[in-house]
């Protein structure tokens, strides 16, 4: 069973960790996004355990009370230091000479993808769950169908200064109508809440937002292992993100689309996201 730490890895910096398997095997760094918590990787923090895997998910810049710099100032929310975060997480938690598995979800696939694009010589594979590489989403939200813009519009809404009382009005009625509605029980709901449900952890949250603005800087072409994981009912990111998102790999890729899943993957279908991982860091081990 994960146990709950709590790492320093700089004054003001001391971050909830959720940590299953044995120090020393093969690690495994798991990046949660929005609106959840690093409680969407419970089920694969115990299967990654079970197979051999020092599996480790932070709650991150924000959401862990000991790591909330002033979101009055955007930039203490950046991607830069959401990046360097998981770096000094990965060495805290690993071996400075060896690689480790990258695993990502919504904004923690966004820093993945940071991540192996900085990094690549420190990965031994990248995976990511509903979130195109950023060129692909870029590319798709310029599309004249207007379809990806749509599936997008929140983003902007976020930006706005009343975001996060209006997310957390009438009992953060917004935050568990949106997790419903994606498919994700009533328990992991409950969980995530119990992180983001207050004024000080969701206002961090939304400052990723405002840090980065409505627009995602492109990147390189990623030369690590990807697996990519889609649900064709994901609300927020359409077909041609998701398929386009090869174009951008040159390394091994593999693209997995899974039926009647919406966006919150690892909580709505966690058995086959778990298969999908292990077989993917089986062939690519650190």
């Amino acid at each position: 069973m994960a146990e709950l730490q709590k790492t320093e890895i700089a004054p003001g910096l001391v971050f909830d960790v959720l940590v299953d398997g044995a120090a020393g095997a093969p690690l495994v760094l798991l990046l949660h996004g929005f609106a959840e918590s690093f409680h969407t990787w419970q089920s694969q923090l115990a299967a990654l355990a079970a197979a051999g895997y020092h599996a480790v998910a932070p709650s991150q810049r924000g959401y862990s009370p000991g790591a909330r710099p002033a979101t009055t100032e955007p930039a203490n929310y950046q991607m830069d230091r959401l990046v360097d975060d998981a770096m000094h997480l990965a060495a805290a938690y690993g071996d400075a000479d060896r690689r480790f598995h990258l695993v990502g979800h919504d904004w923690g696939a966004s820093i993945a993808w940071d991540i192996a694009h900085r990094y690549p010589k420190r990965l031994a594979s990248l995976t990511v769950l509903s979130r195109p590489h950023p060129n692909a989403f870029n590319r798709a939200l310029a599309l004249p169908d207007g379809d990806q813009a749509r599936r997008s519009s929140h983003h902007k809404a976020f930006l706005e200064p009343d975001a996060g009382p209006r997310l957390l009005a009438d009992n953060a009625r917004w935050l568990r109508e949106r997790l419903a509605k994606s498919g994700v029980p009533a328990a992991a709901i409950e969980r995530h809440i119990s992180v983001l449900g207050n004024a000080p952890a969701m206002e961090a949250a939304l400052t990723w937002y405002r840090s980065r603005g409505a627009i995602r800087e492109p990147i390189g072409i990623i030369g690590v292992p990807v697996l990519s994981v889609w649900g064709d009912a994901d609300d927020t990111v359409g077909r041609a993100a998701a398929e386009g998102t090869g174009e951008f790999v040159s390394g091994p890729y593999r693209f997995e689309v899974l039926p009647g899943v919406g966006h919150f993957a690892a909580d709505q279908a966690p058995d086959r996201v778990n298969e999908l991982l292990l077989a993917h860091l089986a062939d690519h081990p650190a």
